[in-house]
């Protein structure tokens, strides 16, 4: 059975619903807390699949995200790339995007480009929503057909099922320069845009989620873990039918299975 690490620390308030999203796609998944990887790292060594969930990690204290970033920059980072190394599909939903752009994980070196010993320098931000207020809803949203992101490789969305919650208030995505926003868009790590008339932060060209070159880091905005069953669905009783397809969130975790089974084959 493959394995799942859900990583937590203070103020961590997601990592259930992530621990079943793993769960509902047949990975065993294990919630740890940061401080224990910082003293052993080579703990990564041993999972098939890793999430950063969402919430408030230490209190969101400084800025979204910051303080653990700092921590696992500093003493987990190379443990993160080892996994990547090895095809690990790996999450970050909400402050886990917080986190990962800090820590260097995304949205990393170029495509072709390796790795570097030492983490890189943080290239976009999570900056306070347009409206200075927490947004707490459900968005519509749309997967980038030609993203090179193994966990909305092959999805489609409608106007009825294209649809994700929202949770935070530093949440607008904003690269450092137009290279940067043009790289990301040409090298195909733009995975899944909040429809133009539904960006609830203001994100630069609606930008919700991104991945790295290997396509096996994603991380996003809004929270497709609370999103695996189709009663989650905010107008769910309206449907005469239910969907025979899965619901957007919990597809996006079968297809990290399902790479995860390649990388382990």
């Amino acid at each position: 059975m493959l394995k799942a690490l859900v990583i937590t620390t203070a103020g961590t308030n997601c990592d259930a619903e992530l621990a079943t999203a793993f769960e509902m796609v047949g990975a065993h998944a294990d919630v740890t807390h940061v401080n224990r990887l910082i003293s052993k790292p080579e703990t990564l060594d041993h999972y098939d699949l890793m999430g950063l969930p969402g919430g408030f990690s230490y209190g969101d204290a400084i800025a979204a995200g910051r303080i653990a970033a700092q921590l696992m920059r500093k003493h987990v980072y190379r443990a993160f790339v080892r996994a990547i190394e090895r095809g690990v599909p790996i999450i970050a939903p909400c402050n886990g995007l917080q986190t990962a752009v800090q820590m260097g994980l995304l949205p990393g070196p170029a495509v072709g480009e390796n790795w570097p010993e030492q983490p890189p320098e943080q290239t976009v931000s999570l900056a306070l929503n347009e409206s200075a207020r927490f947004v707490d809803r459900w968005c519509a949203v749309e997967i980038e057909a030609d993203s090179r992101c193994v966990w909305t490789a092959g999805l489609s969305v409608d106007a009825w099922t294209g649809v994700l919650p929202v949770a935070h208030g530093e949440g607008r995505f904003v690269p450092a320069s137009d290279g940067v926003r043009e790289q990301l868009k040409q090298s195909g790590q733009i995975a899944v845009r909040y429809s133009a008339k539904d960006n609830p932060n203001g994100s630069v060209d609606d930008i919700a989620g991104i991945c790295d070159a290997s396509g096996l880091v994603f991380g996003l905005m809004p929270h497709p873990e609370r999103f695996t069953r189709w009663v989650q669905h905010p107008f769910w009783t309206r449907m005469q039918n239910q969907p025979a397809h899965d619901p957007l969130g919990l597809a996006m975790f079968r297809n990290a299975v399902s790479q995860a089974l390649q990388a382990t084959s």
